[in-house]
């Protein structure tokens, strides 16, 4: 075991050169991220379900009867203990050939049989109002989470210039403010996969579980890798169209079409315009630099130059000569930067070349 967590954590892999895991230890001088820092995500994510019980009780709900959401289910099917075990065991969707024989045993017509099992399946359909719960949830959390990390955002260089996420990497400390929004956003991703199993059971359940894998892989070894910086970055694109999304919902469950309508619309564009514009070409501003790096350390190790000096664990080095994003990549005080690690060059190469050819 010893063996295959050296070979996964192995430094080559996860830290640019001359950079070790030791390098990384806290200080008197700067604190760095932690892998044991996010051991506090699960207590969190525990309380952040308790919290979740009491809002949607005490806040969801009466909201919900305000607005007249009522709380009745679907009609609920005749007992029948020879239906109820086709049903359950058999099939949901009884084809002709059954229904005549169900018909024959039971000496019910086949249009009462239908209309079992059609009320039958609309029994495990959740409620109206229990919909709306989830979603007003979801909806506040997430609005607090972006008001949130938009604020914090706003204080920070990397949000202006996108190259600060790079500077001096990575021996950029930890603020207060950064690990506290990492760790809040790990809590509730955490929370939807424990809460998945009980939640409103939908088609692409299976989707969804893979998206909060995917999720929870990508924001703690962001953070392990001291790539939170540009992690916010990304956090906080993706959170821009979830509230939209969630107050369409709940606006189509209290049945207002127009504001439902004109809110999907909201979410639409919000959307297009973070995932399908801001991201893809404003990523490529964050890496021009390294990819530049990345070759010319490439090409001083060919020439058997010496390869650049790792800088002492510092705070980040403030850019001198920078006044754009549209600088050429050459332009950059290279002595100042480091070069980040070779999965991170790889994918970002690969990753470069398919938006080339996408805009090309």
């Amino acid at each position: 075991m010893a063996g295959i967590l050296a070979w996964f954590w192995n430094e080559r892999f996860w830290l640019p050169h001359n950079v070790t895991w030791a390098d990384l230890k806290n200080t008197e001088e700067a604190t760095f991220p932690q892998a044991e820092d996010l051991y506090l995500a699960f207590p969190l994510a525990f309380c952040m379900l308790m919290v979740r019980l009491i809002f949607e009780r005490f806040v969801a709900k009466p909201c919900a009867i305000a607005l007249n959401i009522q709380a009745n289910g679907p009609q609920i099917a005749q007992p029948n203990a020879i239906l109820e075990k086709v049903f359950t065991a058999i099939t949901k969707h009884p084809d002709e050939k059954r229904l005549e024989g169900l018909s024959k045993q039971l000496d019910w017509d086949v249009r009462s049989i239908q209309r079992w099992f059609r009320q039958r399946r609309n029994q495990e359909k959740p409620s109206t109002l229990k919909r709306f719960c989830e979603s007003m949830w979801k909806f506040s959390f997430g609005l607090y989470v972006f008001t949130y990390g938009v604020r914090f955002l706003k204080k920070t260089p990397w949000l202006w210039n996108t190259r600060h996420c790079w500077y001096n990497y990575p021996y950029q400390p930890l603020t207060p403010d950064l690990h506290y929004y990492y760790i809040l956003e790990l809590s509730f991703y955490w929370s939807l996969m424990f809460s998945q199993f009980t939640d409103i059971k939908r088609k692409d359940f299976g989707v969804m579980f893979l998206h909060h894998l995917v999720s929870i892989f990508l924001i703690t070894f962001s953070y392990v890798n001291n790539m939170a910086r540009v992690g916010t970055l990304v956090l906080c694109l993706h959170d821009s169209a979830d509230a939209l999304l969630e107050a369409a919902k709940m606006a189509n469950y209290a049945k207002f079409q127009k504001i439902c309508d004109l809110l999907f619309v909201m979410f639409a564009m919000v959307f297009i315009t973070t995932r399908l514009g801001i991201f893809p070409l404003w990523c490529p501003r964050t890496i021009e630099a390294i990819l530049s790096l990345a070759q010319m350390r490439r090409t001083r190790n060919l020439r058997g130059v010496t390869p650049m000096p790792r800088p002492p664990p510092m705070g980040p080095v403030v850019p001198t000569g920078i006044s754009s994003l549209a600088l050429a990549p050459w332009m950059i005080n290279y002595s100042k930067l480091q070069v980040p690690n070779k999965v991170n060059c790889l994918f970002l190469e690969v990753f470069n070349k398919l938006q080339m050819q996408f805009l090309s």
